[in-house]
């Protein structure tokens, strides 16, 4: 229990905020407007680490590094204090990979999340007309490939379903990288 409520709020905050970074890296990415409620969320949420980060790491083309490094941080930080609460001794050198592998499994569960509101928003007949435009203009690049090789069945599109099953397959190689980067160092 000494471990569990810790660990679990942790999740919690880093999942919120680190979520935050990568939805902002992944907005600007396919350059989907900030002026709705979402993206005035995700700004408000992440701007106190990802400004301070872009003085010094520059974007990319379209890759907002900043974001991506402020999300990676969070992570590490978040490895960090669990190892010291369990009161063993800090894998200096396994730290930072065991961090990008968290970070790749914040990213697989965020795309999850967001192919699940998609999902059901396409099932809701009065869903805002706004919120629905946004989910699917950031769900769109994940299915759209996969809708070339999976026709409609019965009317209905099986790709965010394939989507969703492709990104678990992903988060179970992830998660046996977490066990093996936590043997490191």
């Amino acid at each position: 229990m000494f471990y569990q409520i810790p660990s679990f709020l942790l999740d919690v905050i880093v999942g919120l905020l680190g979520g935050a970074c990568l939805l902002r890296l992944y907005m600007q990415y396919h350059r989907v407007p900030f002026g709705n409620p979402l993206g005035r969320f995700v700004f408000a949420v992440s701007d106190w680490i990802v400004l301070p980060l872009r003085r010094v790491i520059p974007s990319v083309k379209r890759w907002d590094l900043a974001s991506a490094v402020a999300a990676w941080l969070l992570v590490l930080a978040k490895f960090l204090l669990l190892w010291l609460l369990v009161g063993g001794a800090v894998r200096w050198a396994a730290l930072p990979l065991v961090s990008l592998v968290g970070l790749l499994q914040l990213a697989v569960s965020g795309l999850t999340a967001l192919l699940i509101v998609h999902a059901v928003l396409s099932w809701v007949p009065n869903a805002s007309s706004m919120l629905h435009d946004l989910i699917a203009r950031l769900a769109e690049p994940l299915v759209r490939p996969l809708r070339r090789f999976i026709p409609l069945v019965g009317g209905v599109d099986l790709s965010v379903l394939a989507a969703i099953v492709l990104l678990q397959v992903v988060a179970i190689v992830l998660g046996n990288l977490m066990q093996t980067a936590f043997t490191l160092g």
